[in-house]
Formats: C-alpha cells, sequence, structure tokens
C-alpha cells in the first residue's frame, strides 16, 4: 500500500477514535460553572489559561507558583484532550490567552485511545485556538509517568514522542518534558510524588513542573 494511503488511513482512524470517545456533554456543568465566573468578574485578556484533566484541576497553588503571571485555571477533572478541544472555545478562547497550558491524555490513552488518535486531538486544539487567538503560544506538558497507569507506558511514551515533533514543526508550540525529571536516576518510578491512588501529584510533583512550565511561559 502507498504511503500516501497508509497516512491518510491512519489519519482517518485517529479521527474516529476521537469521534468515538468523545462524550462532552458531561462536562457541562463544570463548563456553565466557569462562563457564569466569567461572566460575574471577566479575566483580563493576554493572560495565561491553564487547561486540561485533573492535574491541572489539582495544580491549586498556580497563582504562587507563577507570581506575576496572571494565570487563569480552566481545568476540569476526569476530562480527556478532546474534551479541551470541544470547550475551548469557551473557555480558551475568550480570555484572548499570551499563552495556554495544557495538561490531558492520560484518561484518554487509559481508556483506549491511540497515541496517534492523541495527536490528532492536539493538532484540531492547535487548530481551534489558532484560529480565535493567531499569536498565541501552546504549551503542552507532556505526560507523566503515573505508576498506576504503567500498563499504558510504552503508549503513553510514544504519544509524548508524537506531540513533541509536532510541537517542533511550529514556534508558537511548545513541549514540556516532565517523564523524565518524574523518574529517579536509575530512571525509576518516584511513588513518593504521587497521592495513593499513584496518579495524582502531591506538591513535590508539582515542584519539578514548575519551573520546567515557567521556563516556557515566559
Amino acid at each position: 500500500m502507498p504511503r500516501f494511503f497508509r497516512l491518510t488511513l491512519a489519519l482517518c482512524a485517529a479521527l474516529f477514535a476521537s469521534v468515538l470517545f468523545a462524550a462532552p456533554e458531561k462536562w457541562t456543568t463544570a463548563i456553565d460553572t466557569f462562563t457564569q465566573a466569567d461572566a460575574a468578574h471577566p479575566p483580563a485578556p493576554g493572560g495565561v489559561v491553564f487547561v486540561g484533566s485533573s492535574s491541572i484541576v489539582k495544580w491549586t497553588t498556580l497563582a504562587q507558583d507563577f507570581p506575576g503571571v496572571p494565570v487563569i485555571q480552566r481545568g476540569f477533572g476526569g476530562s480527556d484532550l478532546s474534551d479541551s478541544v470541544f470547550f475551548a472555545d469557551r473557555i480558551v478562547t475568550p480570555y484572548k490567552p499570551r499563552v495556554v497550558v495544557v495538561y490531558a491524555g492520560e484518561n484518554d490513552l487509559w481508556a483506549g485511545k491511540s497515541a496517534d488518535a492523541l495527536l490528532a486531538d492536539f493538532k484540531a486544539f492547535n487548530q481551534k485556538v489558532h484560529a480565535a487567538v493567531p499569536a498565541a503560544r501552546i504549551v503542552f506538558i507532556g505526560l507523566k509517568p503515573s505508576p498506576s497507569r504503567i500498563r499504558i507506558r510504552a503508549e503513553v511514551l510514544r504519544a509524548n514522542g508524537l506531540i513533541a515533533a509536532e510541537c517542533a514543526k511550529d514556534k508558537r508550540l511548545v513541549f514540556v518534558d516532565v517523564f523524565g525529571p518524574m523518574l529517579d536516576a536509575q530512571g525509576k518510578d518516584r511513588p513518593e510524588l504521587y497521592v495513593d491512588d499513584q496518579l495524582h501529584m502531591k506538591p513535590a510533583g508539582y515542584a519539578i513542573w514548575t519551573p520546567l512550565v515557567a521556563k516556557a511561559i515566559k
């Protein structure tokens, strides 16, 4: 089969998986809460939006970790990257951000989505944001090495590689690798960085993320 047709089939499969796994309507209440808050106290344009799944929701020290940076936290726990795509026009682009920081994808892969499908969602997110805010920088925090999800680690690494390569094509896209920094000197997991579920992070985990993300948003 010619390479062109193989690539076309792979892209179609990724897009089909994105549709198959999408169920954004379950987040409507959470998104409505954000938009109601925005109506009462509209964030100033030009800020830094943090969006994605529970690792963003539980990053409760954003303001302290990034002093002087106008952060807007718009994570909704348990969400997929495709959910952030779906709701970007409600909780990302209205703020006209200069930077968008994204962490999502672990839930997607754990549910059975492929790394190729995740890449398709990442491209869709970029396209949607840049259609509204062309100059916005999008910072993707690479997927972390959650010990409880070691079963999908190979696919996590493949997804990180695909998204990092995509970011290298556009100066507005930045990939932040947290996978390696969250392992020990021997490349082993560090359970002490996580709470009991070995998925969500303790402050020590965010302490690793903070300087890496700070470098990307500045």
